[in-house]
């Protein structure tokens, strides 16, 4: 082997591992409106649940957190914390997974992604037609 193909090799070899490796998503995340969701492994795919709530009542009822826009009038009375907001999240490139999300401010479960921005921050996309928004999610544990 050439020595200068030697060097070269291990100088990428080099660059490869100072590379920053994609956060690993599972554990707590937090949203601007203080809720708090549980991003573990479900099968070969990522799901997220809610873990908690800013506060113990909704301030619209006085109440425990419940499924309250949820379509199917049965799921309505169930609460919040346990209920699943990111459904069946697959790898679809580095730092970027994509499945379906469920919005309990209005019932609709849509399209969107997970995509890792460093290591506290976890960006949740949601789409409906050629329409996406997001927010930032911030780790608050594993």
């Amino acid at each position: 082997m050439h020595p200068g193909f030697a060097r070269a090799l291990l100088c990428a070899g080099a660059l490869f591992v100072s590379l920053p490796a994609a956060a690993d998503p599972i554990g707590l995340w937090r949203d601007k409106d203080g809720t708090t969701i549980r991003v573990r492994r479900c099968g070969s795919a990522l799901c997220g649940t809610i873990a908690g709530m800013a506060s113990a009542n909704d301030p619209e009822t006085g109440q425990r957190w419940t499924d309250k826009h949820n379509p199917d009038p049965g799921k309505r009375l169930r609460a919040l914390i346990g209920v699943q907001v990111f459904i069946a999240m697959r790898r679809t490139g580095r730092g970027k997974w994509s499945g379906q999300l469920y919005n309990t401010d209005d019932g609709m479960t849509v399209s969107g992604n997970l995509i890792d921005s460093g290591p506290a921050v976890l960006r949740v996309e949601g789409c409906v037609g050629n329409l996406c928004g997001g927010e930032d999610l911030k780790r608050v544990g594993r």
